[in-house]
């Protein structure tokens, strides 16, 4: 690598992800941000928007016009809404620039599920075949090699970690999974929507999006690839808690055969034993979402349910890095030949 600062620009950088995006990179010693863009936000300095983030003083949000970015920065962080993304990844992943993609446009490989689940077409099928699912836990070796990384969702990265070891192992059956989901409401983006002002989410607690959350098929796409299935269909529920950050996800699997908590742990420890981001806890130990706060961790905690047959496995992420930035991050460092851990390497703040 050069010892030349990588130059980045983050596309859509007023949201919380793009905002988090800056915060991780602030303290990441072999990064440099050239541009932010905001269609909302166009002239403003990201220091007024958020004040937290002062280092970024030289900085002014501009229009997103890819033709002239692509003269500024080598890596690309795309924090855009679903289908605006894909014609701007498409522009610059032709013209050789490194993308990490924080929407869906770019995650899930059949474009005609994309089109069923987002109501909108793709029309960029022939980058959509490049793209490599940005989990690093699975697909790391692809994603050191990818030019395209589609991150993912935050729901899908808690579940998919969770139920990952038991199917890969063939503890846990394919079928009858369940998955329910509690996240923060910064899960909904930095937006005007009176659901998620403070005095209707404040000591509220509810489902939504029940049986038609959008991240349902990309769960699905990467259980089916683990438990090697054409085809595997989940029960999916999330749930809107009244803090700013995290998700609690449950995930229950029914065993393939007769196990024991301890074994189960046991199969998890050594599925993830040299993963930075992963931590396994101890027997009898359950995952907290203030344990995981502003990391890019992912705690796990499990209970086998002996009287139903049921391995009960719970995982805590913090929405907005392991969840989206951080993982983004996390991705960047393996396509650029940084350590895994670089910028990354925070403790949880609390209380």
């Amino acid at each position: 690598m050069s010892n030349e600062p990588l130059k980045v620009a983050i596309c859509g950088a007023s949201g919380y992800a793009g905002a988090e995006l800056l915060r991780i990179l602030s303290w990441h010693p072999g990064v440099e941000v050239v541009s932010v863009t905001s269609e909302r936000s166009g002239g403003k300095s990201p220091v007024e928007l958020y004040p937290h983030l002062n280092k970024y003083d030289y900085l002014l949000f501009e229009p997103l016009s890819p033709e002239i970015l692509a003269g500024k920065a080598d890596f690309f962080f795309m924090a855009l809404p679903h289908k605006a993304s894909q014609p701007a990844v498409a522009l610059l992943y032709r013209k050789g620039k490194k993308i990490v993609d924080l929407s869906a446009d770019f995650r899930l490989k059949d474009p005609s599920v994309y089109e069923q689940w987002y109501k909108v077409p793709h029309n960029q099928r022939d980058v959509l075949k490049k793209a490599v699912y940005g989990l690093p836990e699975l697909h790391r070796a692809r994603i050191k090699k990818a030019g395209l990384v589609a991150n993912p969702g935050c729901y899908p990265t808690g579940a998919i970690l969770g139920a990952y070891p038991a199917l890969k192992s063939g503890l846990a059956s394919p079928e009858g999974i369940i998955v329910d989901s509690k996240s923060g409401t910064s899960g909904a983006g930095r937006q005007s929507d009176i659901r998620f002002s403070f005095c209707e989410v404040n000591e509220g607690f509810r489902a939504y999006s029940v049986a038609s959350h959008r991240h349902t098929p990309e769960i699905e796409q990467e259980l089916s690839a683990i438990a090697k299935r054409e085809t595997l269909t989940i029960n999916f529920t999330p749930h809107l808690l009244p803090v700013n950050r995290g998700i609690l996800s449950t995930i229950y699997l029914k065993t393939a055969k007769k196990t024991t908590t301890e074994e189960a742990l046991s199969i998890y420890r050594k599925t993830y034993r040299n993963e930075p981001f992963v931590r396994v806890l101890a027997p009898g130990a359950l995952p907290d979402i203030s344990s995981v706060r502003g990391t890019n961790r992912c705690d796990i905690g499990m209970k086998l349910d002996e009287r139903t047959g049921t391995l009960i496995v719970i995982t805590a992420i913090d929405n907005l890095v392991k969840g989206a930035a951080g993982q983004a991050v996390h991705n960047m460092n393996l396509m650029m030949g940084f350590p895994e851990e670089t910028g990354l390497a925070q403790p949880a703040v609390f209380p």
